[in-house]
């Protein structure tokens, strides 16, 4: 600070801005400094009102859990038993994500003018860790004092994206808190908050709680505005294993090891920790899951698999001569960058020949999208069997020192039906089409996938799956016996 009045003035106004200090939140102390006479501007960051305010935490630099401010590109934020954290271990989107532990916190020191509608979040337990559970604050005193905005939110293993509704004026400030206090820790990335539109609050906010009685008296209650139209169902309401589950898999890892249920928002799947890849993969493919998101080629360990469990990574395929062949494709996941980047999970991948994977698995996924955009919607069952392929660089059985077995076959069964309801029941009554590819896992493989068609009941005397199950038995025995000849483009 620099002063041009007398020694005693400059005396009387330090003292009255240091006495404010000891009253005031930090930014009011900091903003009562920059307008003392004489005083040079300090700036302090606030969010635009009226704009969507994110943050990705890539431009964080802070190493230690202690307690300290952060300024960020977003604004101003306190980390409290929080951290950036830039670890292979944590879950983030890029190359930084916030990591709380303990009872952390991470707040907002700053002022939201045009307040919150909803607030999205990618937010995941760290590395191999166990659940945790964090909750959504908000204050309307400039951080005095503080209520929920949402009920409490638990996670465990892989991210998911979470949306919280606020739907509060502003001024406003946010705060997250772990809540549990355990050794488990917290990692959260894409945090954005788009500003209050309007409307009366919810009863309930956030993943369910409600909120307390006092909050309509201390927080400001917006004015009444017409209801709003419902939003599009959400696609994460389908359920891939709609048609069953093709090898009994369970969530037990002592059980079934080689046969470990994993359930994502956006696929399920059975992984195998033996051979350190999936038996197979299910999702639902329609025009709800098609958006603009682009290809994150974010390959890394999936921090879902039990503790213990050897972690495949991007680098036990490097000079394979095999690419990184996913099962649920890329493009088969575009509505938002979450959902696209959990699709580059390890747990959804194979060692596959890059011709096949290049060429004729890439021709059969382009034509199931093509399915959709018809209007069609299609459920999509892939997996592989067997051992041994041959990539660029010859024959292989496995790689990384025999944790990740090279499969000698790829399969895949498209059900594809008109866009509707009753699917099981249309499915059954012969309205939809079945398609079965068997491949083998070579760089000889032929470009024209149609080549490569079998029947559904070939597939499972290779495998020993039971791919329909959830079909009544009599529309099992006909429809897999067939061999799809329709077209191929």
């Amino acid at each position: 600070m620099r002063l041009t009045t007398s020694p005693l003035v400059s005396t009387l106004i330090l003292t009255g801005v240091l006495a404010a200090c000891f009253q005031r939140s930090p930014e009011e102390a900091q903003q009562a400094a920059a307008t003392a006479p004489g005083a040079e501007a300090v700036v302090v960051p606030t969010a635009q009102a009226g704009r969507t305010l994110t943050e990705d935490f890539e431009a964080g630099s802070k190493g230690s859990y202690a307690a300290a401010e952060e300024t960020l590109p977003s604004g101003k934020w306190l980390l409290d038993d929080a951290l950036i954290g830039t670890s292979e271990q944590d879950h983030k989107h890029g190359q930084k994500a916030l990591r709380l532990r303990g009872k952390g916190r991470a707040q907002l020191r700053f002022n939201l003018p045009g307040g919150a509608g909803r607030v999205r979040v990618f937010h995941a337990s760290y590395g191999q860790d166990g659940a945790v559970r964090w909750q959504l604050y908000c204050s309307a005193d400039r951080g005095r004092t503080w209520l929920p905005a949402g009920g409490e939110i638990k996670v465990e293993g892989a991210g998911l994206p979470a949306t919280i509704v606020v739907n509060r004026p502003g001024p406003l400030r946010l705060e997250i808190r772990k809540l549990d206090g355990g050794n488990d820790r917290l990692n959260i990335d894409d945090f954005a908050v788009e500003p209050y539109q309007g409307g009366t609050p919810p009863a309930v906010a956030g993943s369910g709680a409600k909120l307390p009685s006092s909050a309509a008296t201390q927080l400001p209650s917006p004015p009444t505005q017409a209801p709003q139209p419902p939003r599009p169902q959400d696609p994460k309401q389908d359920d891939p294993l709609s048609l069953g589950n093709p090898s009994g898999a369970t969530s037990s890892p002592d059980k079934s090891p080689n046969n470990y249920l994993m359930l994502k928002p956006q696929y399920a799947l059975s992984y195998s920790r033996d051979r350190g890849i999936p038996n197979w993969v299910v999702w639902h493919l329609s025009q709800a899951w098609m958006g603009s998101a682009p290809r994150q080629d974010d390959f890394r360990p999936d921090p879902a698999l039990p503790r213990g469990w050897y972690q495949v990574t991007p680098r036990s395929y490097s000079g394979s001569g095999f690419d990184k062949g996913h099962n649920c494709p890329s493009a088969d996941r575009t509505l938002t960058l979450d959902d696209n980047s959990s699709t580059f999970l390890m747990t959804n991948m194979i060692p596959q020949a890059p011709m096949n994977n290049q060429r004729t698995w890439n021709h059969l996924e382009d034509y199931a999208r093509d399915l959709v955009q018809a209007g069609n919607e299609v459920y999509v069952l892939m997996g592989s069997y067997g051992r041994g392929g041959t990539g660029s660089n010859g024959p292989a059985q496995t790689l990384d020192q025999g944790r990740v077995t090279v499969p000698k076959r790829v399969w895949k069964v498209l059900v594809a039906l008109p866009a509707g309801t009753n699917d099981l029941q249309r499915i059954a009554a012969g309205q939809a089409r079945l398609i079965a590819i068997d491949t083998p896992n070579d760089n000889s493989v032929q470009p024209d996938w149609g080549s490569y068609r079998t029947s559904v009941d070939a597939i499972e005397a290779a495998t020993g799956l039971d791919l329909l199950s959830l079909l009544p038995v009599e529309a099992q025995a006909r429809l897999e016996a067939q061999v799809d000849r329709g077209p191929t483009r």
